[in-house]
């Protein structure tokens, strides 16, 4: 008997938890969770990791939207970009052997949980990120409430907004790791605004990586429909706790998880060659 009907919808709860309470990037531990729990190759868990992140960043995007906090011009600017890549990115995964794969995932995870770790160290010191820097590109214009777009503001989010669409193709994993990263530096937007914009990238880059799956004939719908309602359940769920747990040690815990993973993900992929 196939208990992976079961088990999937179990694993995206999980996801979902950590999607609500760490934010957009704790999707980037669905791709691990699949490939050792349901021992899948990364190329096919890739697509059904994004229809759990399409669903779940679509309802926070939805809430977004609603409160006014996401710049949907911005959004989809830089999904624009994510959307021609991202079909170049699962076009490589199909090709790439699953150890490789597993390596440039790992690798992509100790980045990940080291940036998240010195994010929160800073929010606990109270140290300013990117400090001296230049002002950022894209500047929120009070009197519209918008941004005032220019030719480096453009720019910056196209690249931002295409490495995230090939990433997410590449490796299931959304790109919020990347998108958030590059609000923060080129946007002066505040970070509720940073956040549910990103959602708003997240949720049609993964949309349309999913519908490109889907039409290639890579998506598992028995798993990935289950998957992706436990995702949205957990994410609701970890938005209600989140107000009482979230903050910079919450982060921090997630970080280490993240490394945990990391090296586990290491020692696969040594052993897959």
């Amino acid at each position: 008997m196939d208990y992976s009907i079961f088990i999937s919808p179990a694993l995206g709860l999980i996801v979902g938890l950590l999607m609500g309470l760490t934010g957009a990037g704790g999707g980037i531990l669905s791709v691990p969770l699949l490939v050792f729990v349901l021992h899948l190759p990364v190329a096919e868990a890739a697509p059904v990791s994004l229809s759990a992140i399409a669903l779940s960043a679509g309802v926070g995007a939805l809430l977004g939207l609603k409160n006014k906090i996401l710049r949907y011009k911005a959004a989809g600017f830089m999904a624009l970009f994510g959307l021609l890549l991202s079909p170049a990115g699962l076009w490589v995964a199909q090709k790439i052997p699953n150890a490789p794969l597993l390596m440039l995932f790992s690798l992509t995870l100790f980045y990940v949980s080291i940036r998240l770790y010195r994010q929160a160290y800073k929010e606990i010191r109270g140290i300013p990120d990117f400090e001296g820097k230049p002002p950022p590109p894209c500047l929120l214009d009070a009197s519209r409430g918008k941004l005032a777009w220019n030719i480096p503001c453009a720019r910056a989010l196209m690249y931002s907004g295409g490495v995230a669409g090939f990433l997410s193709g590449l490796l299931g994993v959304g790109g919020g790791f990347v998108i958030v990263p590059a609000l923060k530096r080129f946007t002066d937007l505040p970070v509720q605004s940073i956040v549910a914009t990103s959602l708003g990238v997240l949720a049609i880059i993964s949309g349309g990586g999913v519908a490109f799956s889907a039409i290639s004939g890579n998506l598992d719908l028995a798993l990935a429909a289950p998957f992706s309602l436990g995702a949205l359940c957990g994410l609701l769920i970890g938005r209600a706790l989140g107000k009482k747990l979230s903050g910079p040690r919450l982060q921090q815990i997630f970080a280490i998880l993240t490394l945990g993973v990391a090296i586990s993900l290491t020692i696969k992929g040594i052993n897959a060659f």
